[in-house]
Protein backbone atom coordinates (compact mmCIF):
# COMPACT_ATOMS: atom_id res chain seq x y z
CA UNK A 1 0.00 0.00 0.00
CA UNK A 2 1.41 3.49 -0.62
CA UNK A 3 1.32 5.64 1.82
CA UNK A 4 -0.17 9.31 1.59
CA UNK A 5 1.98 12.38 1.96
CA UNK A 6 2.29 13.94 5.25
CA UNK A 7 1.27 17.47 5.24
CA UNK A 8 2.32 18.77 9.35
CA UNK A 9 2.56 16.42 12.04
CA UNK A 10 0.94 13.61 13.04
CA UNK A 11 -0.09 14.46 16.83
CA UNK A 12 -1.03 10.79 17.63
CA UNK A 13 2.18 9.68 16.79
CA UNK A 14 3.64 12.46 18.71
CA UNK A 15 1.99 11.62 22.08
CA UNK A 16 2.57 7.87 22.03
CA UNK A 17 6.72 8.99 21.47
CA UNK A 18 6.76 11.45 23.92
CA UNK A 19 4.54 10.08 26.13
CA UNK A 20 2.44 13.61 25.82
CA UNK A 21 -1.81 14.11 25.90
CA UNK A 22 -2.69 15.38 22.64
CA UNK A 23 -4.17 18.27 24.33
CA UNK A 24 -0.77 19.34 25.76
CA UNK A 25 0.78 19.38 22.21
CA UNK A 26 0.92 23.05 20.55
CA UNK A 27 1.31 22.25 16.70
CA UNK A 28 2.89 25.00 15.01
CA UNK A 29 3.17 23.21 11.91
CA UNK A 30 -0.37 23.09 10.74
CA UNK A 31 -1.38 26.96 9.80
CA UNK A 32 -5.08 26.63 11.07
CA UNK A 33 -6.36 29.98 12.78
CA UNK A 34 -6.22 29.31 16.52
CA UNK A 35 -8.91 31.46 17.34
CA UNK A 36 -11.02 28.62 16.30
CA UNK A 37 -14.57 28.98 14.13
CA UNK A 38 -17.10 31.29 13.69
CA UNK A 39 -19.33 31.23 17.41
CA UNK A 40 -22.40 32.54 15.16
CA UNK A 41 -21.62 29.57 12.59
CA UNK A 42 -20.93 27.04 15.67
CA UNK A 43 -24.13 28.05 17.31
CA UNK A 44 -26.47 28.01 14.35
CA UNK A 45 -24.79 24.20 13.76
CA UNK A 46 -25.70 23.46 17.42
CA UNK A 47 -29.46 24.82 17.07
CA UNK A 48 -29.96 23.32 13.37
CA UNK A 49 -28.73 19.77 14.50
CA UNK A 50 -32.11 17.98 14.27
CA UNK A 51 -31.62 18.88 10.22
CA UNK A 52 -29.42 15.78 10.20
CA UNK A 53 -32.52 14.10 9.21
CA UNK A 54 -32.80 16.17 6.33
CA UNK A 55 -31.18 16.56 2.65
CA UNK A 56 -29.65 19.57 1.70
CA UNK A 57 -30.87 22.30 -0.80
CA UNK A 58 -28.89 20.81 -4.08
CA UNK A 59 -28.60 24.17 -5.53
CA UNK A 60 -26.57 25.73 -2.47
CA UNK A 61 -28.76 28.68 -2.62
CA UNK A 62 -28.05 30.45 0.26
CA UNK A 63 -24.33 29.37 0.91
CA UNK A 64 -23.84 30.36 -2.69
CA UNK A 65 -25.19 33.65 -2.29
CA UNK A 66 -23.03 34.08 1.01
CA UNK A 67 -19.93 33.39 -0.58
CA UNK A 68 -21.26 35.74 -3.80
CA UNK A 69 -21.18 38.76 -1.19
CA UNK A 70 -18.41 37.38 0.74
CA UNK A 71 -15.74 37.67 -2.00
CA UNK A 72 -17.33 39.72 -4.98
CA UNK A 73 -18.10 36.95 -7.26
CA UNK A 74 -20.83 36.30 -9.41
CA UNK A 75 -23.59 33.80 -8.08
CA UNK A 76 -23.55 31.76 -11.40
CA UNK A 77 -19.52 31.42 -11.44
CA UNK A 78 -19.01 29.56 -8.24
CA UNK A 79 -18.64 26.02 -7.95
CA UNK A 80 -18.40 24.01 -4.51
CA UNK A 81 -16.31 21.21 -3.48
CA UNK A 82 -15.23 18.47 -0.80
CA UNK A 83 -12.31 21.12 0.14
CA UNK A 84 -9.83 22.76 -2.15
CA UNK A 85 -8.28 19.57 -3.25
CA UNK A 86 -11.20 18.06 -4.75
CA UNK A 87 -11.39 21.65 -7.16
CA UNK A 88 -8.01 21.67 -7.59
CA UNK A 89 -8.04 18.02 -9.02
CA UNK A 90 -10.73 18.23 -10.98
CA UNK A 91 -9.58 21.65 -12.92
CA UNK A 92 -6.39 20.19 -13.73
CA UNK A 93 -7.78 17.17 -14.70
CA UNK A 94 -10.25 19.09 -17.13
CA UNK A 95 -7.12 21.45 -18.79
CA UNK A 96 -4.78 18.29 -18.87
CA UNK A 97 -2.04 20.35 -19.63
CA UNK A 98 1.02 18.93 -21.62
CA UNK A 99 3.43 22.12 -20.40
CA UNK A 100 2.54 22.97 -16.61
CA UNK A 101 4.44 25.04 -14.21
CA UNK A 102 4.72 25.45 -10.64
CA UNK A 103 7.06 27.49 -8.30
CA UNK A 104 9.37 25.97 -6.45
CA UNK A 105 9.29 25.61 -3.48
CA UNK A 106 5.41 25.04 -3.05
CA UNK A 107 2.77 22.78 -1.83
CA UNK A 108 3.07 19.43 -3.04
CA UNK A 109 -0.23 18.16 -4.13
CA UNK A 110 -0.27 20.19 -7.25
CA UNK A 111 2.70 18.23 -8.71
CA UNK A 112 0.83 15.15 -7.22
CA UNK A 113 -2.25 15.82 -9.24
CA UNK A 114 -0.55 17.28 -12.46
CA UNK A 115 1.91 14.05 -12.00
CA UNK A 116 -1.02 11.67 -12.94
CA UNK A 117 -1.32 13.49 -16.21
CA UNK A 118 1.13 12.91 -19.33
CA UNK A 119 2.85 16.40 -19.57
CA UNK A 120 6.21 18.21 -18.80
CA UNK A 121 5.77 19.94 -15.43
CA UNK A 122 8.19 23.01 -15.02
CA UNK A 123 9.68 24.88 -12.18
CA UNK A 124 9.82 28.33 -11.76
CA UNK A 125 12.55 28.62 -8.69
CA UNK A 126 12.25 30.96 -6.05
CA UNK A 127 15.45 31.75 -4.98
CA UNK A 128 16.96 32.70 -1.55
CA UNK A 129 18.56 35.86 -3.07
CA UNK A 130 15.38 37.68 -3.81
CA UNK A 131 13.79 36.24 -0.75
CA UNK A 132 12.05 33.95 -2.31
CA UNK A 133 9.88 36.63 -4.43
CA UNK A 134 8.02 36.10 -7.81
CA UNK A 135 9.62 38.20 -10.59
CA UNK A 136 6.36 39.07 -12.83
CA UNK A 137 8.54 40.02 -15.92
CA UNK A 138 10.36 36.79 -15.73
CA UNK A 139 7.54 34.35 -15.25
CA UNK A 140 5.58 35.90 -18.26
CA UNK A 141 8.58 35.30 -20.46
CA UNK A 142 9.22 32.18 -19.38
CA UNK A 143 5.49 30.73 -20.10
CA UNK A 144 5.39 32.42 -23.22
CA UNK A 145 8.81 30.79 -23.97
CA UNK A 146 8.31 27.27 -22.82
CA UNK A 147 4.09 27.29 -23.93
CA UNK A 148 2.73 26.52 -20.88
CA UNK A 149 -0.59 25.73 -20.44
CA UNK A 150 -1.31 25.75 -16.43
CA UNK A 151 -0.25 27.64 -14.20
CA UNK A 152 -1.05 26.75 -10.77
CA UNK A 153 0.53 28.74 -7.87
CA UNK A 154 -0.71 29.45 -3.74
CA UNK A 155 -1.28 33.01 -3.27
CA UNK A 156 0.00 33.80 -0.59
CA UNK A 157 2.73 31.16 -1.61
CA UNK A 158 3.33 28.09 0.82
CA UNK A 159 5.99 27.77 2.59
CA UNK A 160 7.65 31.11 1.99
CA UNK A 161 4.43 33.47 2.39
CA UNK A 162 5.65 35.37 -0.73
CA UNK A 163 2.77 36.56 -2.80
CA UNK A 164 1.42 38.67 -6.04
CA UNK A 165 -1.22 41.70 -5.76
CA UNK A 166 -4.02 42.05 -7.99
CA UNK A 167 -2.18 44.16 -11.00
CA UNK A 168 0.70 41.58 -10.95
CA UNK A 169 -1.39 38.78 -11.40
CA UNK A 170 -3.30 40.60 -14.24
CA UNK A 171 -0.23 41.93 -15.84
CA UNK A 172 0.25 37.84 -16.41
CA UNK A 173 -2.81 37.32 -17.28
CA UNK A 174 -2.83 39.90 -20.47
CA UNK A 175 0.72 39.12 -21.81
CA UNK A 176 0.17 35.37 -21.58
CA UNK A 177 -1.87 33.32 -23.12
CA UNK A 178 -1.89 30.01 -20.14
CA UNK A 179 -4.54 29.30 -17.83
CA UNK A 180 -3.70 30.00 -13.91
CA UNK A 181 -5.36 28.27 -11.11
CA UNK A 182 -4.85 30.04 -8.16
CA UNK A 183 -5.07 28.68 -4.19
CA UNK A 184 -6.14 31.10 -2.40
CA UNK A 185 -5.92 29.05 0.96
CA UNK A 186 -4.08 31.80 3.09
CA UNK A 187 -5.16 35.29 1.27
CA UNK A 188 -7.68 36.14 3.96
CA UNK A 189 -5.10 36.50 6.48
CA UNK A 190 -3.61 39.11 3.94
CA UNK A 191 -5.14 42.58 2.28
CA UNK A 192 -7.60 40.62 0.26
CA UNK A 193 -8.54 43.69 -1.55
CA UNK A 194 -5.03 44.45 -2.57
CA UNK A 195 -4.14 40.60 -3.21
CA UNK A 196 -7.37 38.43 -3.91
CA UNK A 197 -8.19 37.34 -7.66
CA UNK A 198 -11.06 36.70 -7.98
CA UNK A 199 -12.78 39.80 -8.98
CA UNK A 200 -10.90 39.32 -11.62
CA UNK A 201 -12.64 36.17 -13.02
CA UNK A 202 -15.65 38.34 -13.98
CA UNK A 203 -12.73 39.37 -16.69
CA UNK A 204 -10.43 37.19 -17.78
CA UNK A 205 -11.95 33.39 -18.89
CA UNK A 206 -8.70 31.62 -18.03
CA UNK A 207 -8.50 32.08 -14.67
CA UNK A 208 -9.96 29.74 -12.05
CA UNK A 209 -9.76 30.62 -8.28
CA UNK A 210 -10.14 28.59 -5.17
CA UNK A 211 -10.72 29.13 -1.72
CA UNK A 212 -11.51 26.42 1.49
CA UNK A 213 -12.12 27.36 5.13
CA UNK A 214 -9.53 25.06 6.75
CA UNK A 215 -7.50 27.56 7.49
CA UNK A 216 -8.91 30.93 8.09
CA UNK A 217 -12.03 29.62 9.08
CA UNK A 218 -10.30 26.64 11.35
CA UNK A 219 -13.46 24.37 9.94
CA UNK A 220 -11.11 21.36 8.16
CA UNK A 221 -13.26 19.07 9.43
CA UNK A 222 -17.04 20.13 7.51
CA UNK A 223 -14.82 19.84 4.15
CA UNK A 224 -16.07 23.06 2.24
CA UNK A 225 -14.11 24.37 -0.79
CA UNK A 226 -15.71 26.43 -3.59
CA UNK A 227 -13.92 27.43 -7.03
CA UNK A 228 -14.60 30.14 -9.23
CA UNK A 229 -14.28 31.12 -13.18
CA UNK A 230 -16.16 32.61 -15.45
CA UNK A 231 -15.55 30.05 -18.33
CA UNK A 232 -18.34 28.63 -19.97
CA UNK A 233 -17.12 25.48 -21.28
CA UNK A 234 -15.37 24.97 -17.85
CA UNK A 235 -18.73 25.76 -16.40
CA UNK A 236 -20.63 23.20 -17.90
CA UNK A 237 -18.21 20.84 -17.30
CA UNK A 238 -18.08 21.07 -13.26
CA UNK A 239 -21.79 21.45 -13.33
CA UNK A 240 -22.30 17.99 -15.58
CA UNK A 241 -19.72 16.27 -13.18
CA UNK A 242 -20.74 17.14 -9.82
CA UNK A 243 -22.72 15.35 -7.69
CA UNK A 244 -26.26 15.91 -6.08
CA UNK A 245 -25.95 16.83 -2.57
CA UNK A 246 -21.84 16.95 -2.68
CA UNK A 247 -21.89 19.05 0.40
CA UNK A 248 -23.20 18.08 3.60
CA UNK A 249 -26.29 20.03 5.41
CA UNK A 250 -23.72 20.99 8.10
CA UNK A 251 -21.13 22.57 5.90
CA UNK A 252 -23.80 24.37 4.34
CA UNK A 253 -25.24 25.70 7.48
CA UNK A 254 -21.89 26.71 8.76
CA UNK A 255 -20.71 27.86 5.37
CA UNK A 256 -23.15 30.41 5.07
CA UNK A 257 -22.75 32.29 8.57
CA UNK A 258 -19.11 32.31 8.72
CA UNK A 259 -19.23 34.27 5.29
CA UNK A 260 -21.49 36.72 6.90
CA UNK A 261 -19.84 36.84 10.22
CA UNK A 262 -17.55 40.47 9.26
CA UNK A 263 -16.62 40.39 13.35
CA UNK A 264 -14.85 37.25 13.51
CA UNK A 265 -13.44 37.52 10.17
CA UNK A 266 -12.04 41.30 11.27
CA UNK A 267 -10.81 39.93 14.83
CA UNK A 268 -9.29 36.84 12.86
CA UNK A 269 -6.77 38.88 10.37
CA UNK A 270 -5.85 41.26 13.41
CA UNK A 271 -4.94 39.15 15.56
CA UNK A 272 -2.81 36.77 12.93
CA UNK A 273 -1.51 40.27 11.29
CA UNK A 274 -0.07 41.56 15.12
CA UNK A 275 0.96 38.31 16.65
CA UNK A 276 3.14 37.33 12.94
CA UNK A 277 4.57 40.57 13.40
CA UNK A 278 5.44 39.96 16.93
CA UNK A 279 7.30 36.68 16.16
CA UNK A 280 9.13 38.21 13.36
CA UNK A 281 10.06 40.90 14.86
CA UNK A 282 11.46 39.04 17.73
CA UNK A 283 13.41 35.92 16.07
CA UNK A 284 15.14 38.24 13.62
CA UNK A 285 17.04 39.74 16.80
CA UNK A 286 18.71 36.19 16.85
CA UNK A 287 22.33 36.39 15.25
CA UNK A 288 21.72 32.51 12.89
CA UNK A 289 18.18 33.26 11.98
CA UNK A 290 17.01 34.53 8.71
CA UNK A 291 13.25 35.78 8.69
CA UNK A 292 11.39 36.03 5.85
CA UNK A 293 8.88 38.84 5.23
CA UNK A 294 5.25 36.16 5.16
CA UNK A 295 1.98 37.57 3.90
CA UNK A 296 0.58 34.06 5.43
CA UNK A 297 -0.35 32.88 9.08
CA UNK A 298 3.18 31.59 9.22
CA UNK A 299 6.84 32.39 8.84
CA UNK A 300 9.54 30.68 6.78
CA UNK A 301 13.35 30.77 8.55
CA UNK A 302 16.49 29.69 7.86
CA UNK A 303 18.98 29.03 10.35
CA UNK A 304 22.29 30.45 9.58
CA UNK A 305 25.18 28.19 11.53
CA UNK A 306 25.75 24.10 11.56
CA UNK A 307 22.56 23.45 13.49
CA UNK A 308 19.66 22.17 11.25
CA UNK A 309 15.84 22.66 11.19
CA UNK A 310 15.95 18.73 12.50
CA UNK A 311 17.76 19.62 15.47
CA UNK A 312 15.33 22.77 16.24
CA UNK A 313 12.77 20.26 15.55
CA UNK A 314 14.01 17.73 18.17
CA UNK A 315 14.69 19.90 20.47
CA UNK A 316 11.52 21.97 20.45
CA UNK A 317 9.70 18.27 20.76
CA UNK A 318 10.94 18.00 24.15
CA UNK A 319 8.67 20.89 25.40
CA UNK A 320 5.52 19.42 23.49
CA UNK A 321 6.30 22.47 20.67
CA UNK A 322 6.25 21.09 16.94
CA UNK A 323 7.60 23.14 13.98
CA UNK A 324 7.50 21.79 10.29
CA UNK A 325 11.09 21.07 8.90
CA UNK A 326 11.13 22.18 5.38
CA UNK A 327 13.52 20.03 3.47
CA UNK A 328 11.20 17.80 2.09
CA UNK A 329 10.04 21.05 0.06
CA UNK A 330 11.38 20.94 -3.33
CA UNK A 331 14.05 24.09 -3.31
CA UNK A 332 14.35 23.92 0.06
CA UNK A 333 16.99 22.05 2.30
CA UNK A 334 18.12 21.01 5.81
CA UNK A 335 18.67 24.48 7.36
CA UNK A 336 14.52 25.94 6.73
CA UNK A 337 11.51 25.53 8.91
CA UNK A 338 8.31 26.98 9.20
CA UNK A 339 5.66 27.75 11.75
CA UNK A 340 2.46 29.29 12.28
CA UNK A 341 0.58 31.51 14.39
CA UNK A 342 -1.21 30.50 17.59
CA UNK A 343 -2.23 31.77 20.71
CA UNK A 344 -0.25 34.55 22.29
CA UNK A 345 0.79 32.50 25.14
CA UNK A 346 2.11 29.47 22.67
CA UNK A 347 3.78 31.90 20.29
CA UNK A 348 5.63 33.80 22.72
CA UNK A 349 6.78 30.09 24.84
CA UNK A 350 7.90 29.59 21.05
CA UNK A 351 10.05 32.52 20.92
CA UNK A 352 11.75 31.77 23.72
CA UNK A 353 12.76 28.05 23.30
CA UNK A 354 13.79 28.71 19.93
CA UNK A 355 16.17 31.77 21.30
CA UNK A 356 17.26 29.27 24.07
CA UNK A 357 18.42 27.28 21.87
CA UNK A 358 20.39 29.40 19.58
CA UNK A 359 21.78 30.61 23.23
Amino acid sequence: MVKKDKHGANLFELSKKFNFKIEDIRDFSSNINPLGPSKIALEKLKENLNLVTTYPDPEYIDLKNSISNYVNANFDDIFLGSGTTQLLREYISLVSPKNSLLLSPCYSEYENELSKLDGTIHHYKLTEEKNFKIDVKEIIDYINENKIELFVFANPNNPTGTILNVEEIEEILQNTNTKILIDETYVEFTNTLVYSSIPLTKKYKNLFVTRGVSKFFASPGIRLGYGITSDEKTKEIFYKNSMLWNITIFSDIMGRYMFDDTSYQNTVYNFIREERDYATSELSKIDNIKVYRSEGNFVLCKILNEKTANDLRENLLKDALVIRDCSSFLGLNEKYFRFCILDKEDNRKLVEKIKDFFN
